[in-house]
């Protein structure tokens, strides 16, 4: 059976995310690369390749991979557009001759200097949790299909990670564990900018027995920010108005929502940094403080979904709603500035039907006489 040598230079030299991709833990170590620079590719989150006949790539050799994990390796960086490549690389041992991943495409440009734990503080920790729901559609979905909603997956990724690291209380709830849900099978019956997942599953009732197997399906969707600004000395928001596909496949017959600012978290950003973007993006606003309201499920018997609500305290003078958005994803966000009063009255007709808002509204009642002094 032929065994290949591999060098990784970039994020398969994080061992965790190297661990679920091979499918096993590796044995490593350290080699270098002549030639060849490794630095950021602009907006992506992995490392490009630059020639330099007097450059040095630094990394990890991994010896003697199956065809199992050379198929695993190929499925995994084939979705990302990559291709194999062989080199000689040098070692303790002197040199050795081994393949290493090349980017097919050539449209990417250099950023910084490539640094790993750079690149493991803001994004390890999605990527290896994404990188498990790669592999499992190893078999099932071409690689090309995967690399088509990465960008859907990792946001997907960071939330699970999210979750994990940030739970939340159990006190008079019960305190979960993992023996309490038996997943029999999963099934993934659409996936494109949201998907639909399929659990058959068992959990644990309440007299201690498991109940039978069940089917639950749920709308998968990462975490996201809302954001109302407030000025307390004029004590007016912003509120944003945009055309929404739910209200409009209920059959509503007005599908325009008024709504706080909202936005995904993509992966490598925290709560707080998104409600800054978003704000800029969809209402052009520079926040101040940003007061936390509440993290919550919206809607916890079908969707994944996770929210972060702020208030963001902002200067709102006359003239500063207008029309924004980002013009890819086909936004056209309308502003509008109102006061805290006519804010409630919008909550109290059902004029402002969005949950986050209602919930932010409520709070904001409560606390506005403490930010107003």
């Amino acid at each position: 059976m032929t065994r290949q040598d591999m060098f990784f230079y970039g994020t398969l030299c994080h061992l965790p995310l190297l661990t679920v991709v091979l499918g096993r833990p590796p044995v490593c170590e350290a080699a270098r690369m002549a030639g060849w620079r490794a630095h950021w590719a602009q907006g992506r989150p992995h490392p490009m390749l630059i020639e330099d006949p007097d450059g040095w790539t630094e990394g990890l050799l991994v010896r003697g991979l199956t065809a199992t994990e050379q198929d695993r390796l190929d499925y995994y960086e084939g979705g990302f557009d990559f291709l194999t490549r062989r080199v000689r690389v040098e070692t303790g041992q002197g040199p050795v001759p081994a393949l290493v991943y090349v980017p097919a495409a050539t449209g990417w440009k250099p950023g910084a200097p490539w640094s790993l734990a750079d690149w493991a503080g803001r994004f390890g920790d999605a990527i290896t949790a994404t990188a498990h729901d790669v592999m499992a559609l190893m078999g099932k979905v071409p690689a090309e299909a995967v690399l088509a909603r990465y960008g859907q997956m990792l946001v997907r990724g960071a939330s699970r990670v999210r979750a994990a690291r940030d739970p939340s209380p159990a006190r008079l709830r019960r305190a979960s564990s993992a023996d309490q849900v038996q997943v029999q099978a999963m099934r993934q019956p659409y996936a494109q900018f949201f998907a639909v997942e399929e659990h058959d599953l068992r959990f644990r009732r309440f007299d201690g027995s498991m109940s039978e197997v069940i089917t639950r399906a749920t709308f998968v969707s990462g975490d996201a920010v809302t954001v109302l600004p407030y000025d307390p000395g004029r004590d007016r928001v912003l509120l944003i108005e945009q055309f929404r596909a739910g209200p409009f496949a209920r059959g509503d017959r007005n599908p325009w929502s008024l709504e706080a600012i909202a936005g995904r978290i993509d992966p490598g950003e925290t709560a707080e940094d998104c409600a800054r973007r978003e704000a800029a993006e969809e209402a052009g606003l520079t926040l101040g403080q940003l007061l936390p309201v509440a993290s919550y499920y919206p809607s916890p018997g079908a969707k994944t979904e996770f929210l972060y609500s702020f208030v963001g305290l902002a200067d709102l003078p006359d003239g500063v709603a207008g029309v924004h958005g980002v013009a890819e994803e086909a936004e056209d966000i309308r502003g509008h500035l109102v006061s805290f009063d006519s804010l409630m009255d919008l909550v109290a007709t059902g004029e402002a039907g969005n949950g986050p808002l209602i919930l932010t509204a409520l709070w904001l009642q409560r606390e506005r006489p403490r930010l107003r002094r």
